[in-house]
């Protein structure tokens, strides 16, 4: 058993910690919005490890108070060349507020799951703080805030349309996406000399400049937006952005894009091409304690105590769901690590005090993308489409589940292992896909049978998302049937094994094209499958998805075809009921909307006959209804 990390094994949090390595000034400070926790999972973690071992100071002022005397702003001093600002793996406000805007039980990312721990909008709140103290020192934005709030985009907890972060917050520069690249080149040109302004030409930044000081000036390659200030006047506008945002954001010879706002440009330099093999090992390999900072002993992080025995194995996710932002901030081509060093991270795991066994997850963005390109290079540094597998799975698409297998084989076979749950998502329809290649239509069956057989734990999460072919349409989800083709091969397999496992399904209400008779057709197929539905959200709009340039435009981005959304509460509440059909306490509310709408047909699909109130039974009973009539004549 390894020995307990000493504090100095952590990045620096104090001068006393600086003082341990024996650093007198620091090249990079970052401030977190998170706790600090020194695991690859962690955003600030990795970017700190990453210029770590490459010869920066780097240390870490995790939650930073925001109030008073702003001592942890000056705490470490000076940084020789930036501050970093890292908000936290989830934008602030989806961290705190639920869809109906109220407060979270509890923020994942602070010890005890504390509120009090942040701001809301740290990105601008910490910014702003440090541009006050030192005004001359550039600070650098980074991570999902920051990605996801690179151009104009909508805010749905101020309802309205922002503009760039750059422009709110006072920063010099952003990096969107995954950081390691781009940080170290940003570190190496200010290290160089080279002031922050100028700093124009480095893939996957944004920076705001006036026409004259464009890198290379304005092109005809360059894509060039509505402005934020016509967005405001006219949403279809907003609409039209959106589509040439996220391909860009797919592509692998993206465009410059370029936008006007407050009289300036922000320009968003395409990204830098997705990360080999061998360099996303050398992020994961580097020498995490996997643990949280000391100064949180006997406090509970509920987002680590979720992946504490977790394992990453892959970066991307090329499915393109319409309210997911992972492809907007990590791409739709697929990273993967390599076997022995997955391996290397599981035995790091296996050494853990606490570790009994039993692997958490061993997954990704998506649980079974691992190893998955396409066949055809050149096809795909041509293609712009947002998903690889809809409206329908790319021919080119390789979707052979055999190397992903070869992992499971590896990391089950090392002694220590009782078991390796698959807590990722599942996608079904790679699965089910049937194949050109019979050697891939052979690996999913495999794949399949040992996924139930040996990879869950009771219960097995996927994500249908929604009964409707129209709304599934506009999530980019696939077909309904096809999750019932899934749940007949897992009841078959579980019979045939005799397990006792079920399916648990994922479902959202009040997605833009969503009217309540979906959501009551939904309860109706789901009470005939037997399911009491629990896994279920309310759909919120979050930025740079285009669910929700939907919600918000009313247009769809690619068609500029008219979206229905339901948009207050009452309307929002409305669809998330019938969720809850086998609950006593919402049945007479909704057999009350049921006839609203003009669908009291759905009333005994979902309601025993013989427990209907009277009323209910005269007014669904067509020989009452025409005795009605005949006696109004």
């Amino acid at each position: 058993m390894p020995n307990p990390p000493r504090l100095s094994d952590f990045l620096p949090t104090t001068k006393k910690e600086c003082e341990l390595r024996g650093w007198e000034q620091l090249d990079v400070i970052l401030f977190s919005g998170d706790a600090y926790v020194d695991h690859p999972s962690f955003g600030a973690a990795v970017i700190g490890r990453v210029l770590e071992a490459q010869g920066w100071k780097v240390a870490i002022v995790p939650q930073p108070d925001w109030h008073g005397d702003y001592r942890d702003f000056k705490k470490l001093g000076r940084p020789r060349l930036f501050f970093g600002i890292a908000p936290g793996c989830m934008d602030s406000m989806v961290n705190k507020y639920t869809a109906n805007r109220r407060l979270r039980a509890e923020d994942a990312y602070s010890p005890n799951g504390r509120h009090d721990c942040r701001p809301e909008y740290p990105t601008i709140v910490y910014t702003r703080i440090l541009k006050q103290l030192f005004p001359d020192v550039p600070v650098v934005l980074g991570g999902i805030e920051a990605s996801m709030r690179r151009l104009t985009h909508y805010d749905y907890w101020q309802d309205k349309l922002m503009k760039c972060i750059l422009c709110d917050s006072g920063a010099d520069l952003l990096v969107y996406g995954m950081g390691e690249k781009v940080t170290s080149e940003i570190c190496r040109e200010l290290d160089n000399g080279k002031p922050v302004s100028q700093i124009h030409h480095i893939p996957q930044t944004v920076y705001l400049s006036d026409k004259e000081h464009i890198e290379g000036g304005i092109t005809n390659n360059d894509i060039i937006l509505h402005s934020h200030e016509e967005c405001l006047k006219n949403k279809k506008f907003q609409a039209e952005n959106f589509r040439h945002i996220e391909e860009q954001s797919n592509s692998i010879h993206a465009q410059r894009i370029i936008q006007g706002v407050d009289g300036k440009f922000a320009v968003v330099n395409p990204p830098y091409p997705p990360m080999t093999t061998e360099e996303l090992d050398a992020t994961f390999d580097l020498p995490y304690t996997r643990l949280p900072h000391p100064k949180y002993k006997d406090k509970r992080i509920p987002a680590y105590e979720m992946i504490r025995h977790s394992v990453n194995i892959h970066r991307g996710c090329f499915g393109g769901c319409a309210f997911c932002t992972i492809s907007a901030h990590q791409g739709k081509f697929i990273s993967c690590r390599s076997k022995e060093s997955i391996l290397r991270e599981v035995k790091k795991v296996i050494e853990m005090p606490d570790f009994k066994g039993y692997l958490s997850d061993l997954g990704g963005p998506s649980a079974n993308m691992y190893g998955m390109a396409g066949r055809n290079q050149k096809a795909c540094e041509k293609c712009k489409r947002p998903s690889c597998i809809h409206p329908h799975i790319c021919p080119n698409l390789n979707t052979d589940h055999s190397k992903l297998l070869d992992v499971y084989h590896a990391v089950d076979a090392l002694p220590e292992i009782k078991k390796s749950f698959i807590g990722s998502g599942v996608r079904y329809d790679l699965l089910l896909h049937q194949s050109k290649d019979e050697k891939c239509n052979v690996a999913a069956r495999e794949y399949t049978r040992e996924l139930i057989c040996k990879h869950v734990s009771g219960r097995l999460k996927v994500a249908p998302e929604h009964t409707s072919e129209r709304v599934l349409e506009l999530m980019r989800k696939p077909s309904f049937s096809l999750f019932n083709d899934f749940k007949r091969i897992f009841d078959r397999i579980n019979k045939e094994e005799n397990l006792r496992q079920q399916l648990i399904p994922y479902f959202i209400s009040s997605h833009p094209g969503c009217h309540e008779e979906d959501m009551a057709e939904l309860a109706v197929i789901t009470k005939r499958l037997d399911f009491h539905l629990e896994q279920v959200q309310d759909f919120t709009p979050t930025p740079m998805t285009i669910s929700t340039e939907m919600w918000y435009t009313g247009y769809d981005p690619y068609t500029l075809k008219p979206v229905f959304s339901a948009k207050n509460q009452k309307e929002k509440l409305a669809q998330r009921q019938f969720f809850f059909w086998y609950q006593p306490e919402e049945r007479a509310g909704i057999e009350r909307e049921l006839r609203r709408i003009g669908r009291q047909d759905l009333i005994p699909k979902l309601y025993d006959r013989q427990h209907y109130p009277e009323s209910s039974k005269n007014n669904h009973s067509p020989k009452n209804n025409q005795w009605n009539k005949k006696k109004r004549r």
